[in-house]
C-alpha cells in the first residue's frame, strides 16, 4: 500500500518525527501538523490515481498510511458530485486539507435526549486549507462534497488508525449516537 510519491513520504517522515517529539501534547500535533499539511496538500501531483476513485453513490476513505504504532494514519477522501457523510465524530483529534475541489463542514453540538442536534456553523475548504478536529474543541460534524458536478478530494491525517475506532453517528433529529467502525475504501489491499 505503500504511496509512490517522495513527496508523501517526506510528509510522513516529518509527520512521524513531530509525533516522536510532540510529548502526547494535543496542541502541538495540531498546530506543527497543520503546517506540515498545508505543505503536502499546497501541490496537487502526488497522489496516485488508484487513491483518488470515487464510487457513484458513497464517498471513500483510502487508507495512505497508518503508522506502525497506530500512533496516526493518512486518509484520502474521495467525494462524488454532492456525496455527504453522515453526523459524526472522530474520537481522535484530527487534520483536513483540501488537495482538489472543496468541501463543507458543518459542525454540530449534540442536543438534550430527544433534541434535535444543533448547527454550529460551516467551514467551507478550498485546496490547501487546512482544518482541524478534536474532543477537547469540537469533534462532531457533516462533511459534504462542495460540487454538484465534480470530484473532491481532501487528506485527513487522525490520532490513531481511524479505520479500526469506534466512532458514532448521529440521528439530527434525536441526538442519539450509534456505534460504527468505518473501515477503508481499499480494505482489501490494507489487509494484505
Amino acid at each position: 500500500m505503500p504511496v509512490p510519491s517522495s513527496r508523501f513520504n517526506d510528509f510522513v517522515r516529518a509527520y512521524t518525527r513531530l509525533v516522536d517529539h510532540a510529548g502526547g501534547s494535543e496542541t502541538r500535533l495540531l498546530e506543527q501538523g497543520r503546517e506540515i499539511l498545508a505543505e503536502l496538500v499546497s501541490h496537487d501531483d502526488w497522489l496516485p490515481d488508484q487513491y483518488a476513485q470515487p464510487h457513484p453513490q458513497y464517498y471513500q476513505q483510502y487508507l495512505l498510511h497508518a503508522d506502525p504504532e497506530e500512533r496516526f494514519s493518512v486518509v484520502s477522501f474521495v467525494w462524488g458530485p454532492g456525496q455527504k457523510t453522515p453526523i459524526h465524530d472522530h474520537t481522535v483529534w484530527g487534520l483536513i486539507g483540501m488537495l482538489r475541489g472543496g468541501e463543507c463542514a458543518e459542525s454540530f453540538a449534540e442536543g438534550a435526549p430527544g433534541q434535535p442536534m444543533r448547527s454550529l456553523g460551516l467551514v467551507d475548504l478550498h485546496p490547501g486549507s487546512v482544518d482541524s478536529v478534536s474532543p477537547r474543541k469540537g469533534d462532531i460534524h457533516r462533511v459534504s462534497n462542495g460540487f454538484e458536478d465534480r470530484v473532491s478530494i481532501s487528506i485527513h491525517v487522525y490520532g490513531g488508525n481511524i479505520g479500526r475506532i469506534a466512532r458514532h453517528v448521529f440521528d439530527p433529529q434525536t441526538s442519539m449516537r450509534k456505534t460504527f467502525v468505518s473501515g477503508y475504501s481499499n480494505e482489501a489491499e490494507v489487509s494484505a
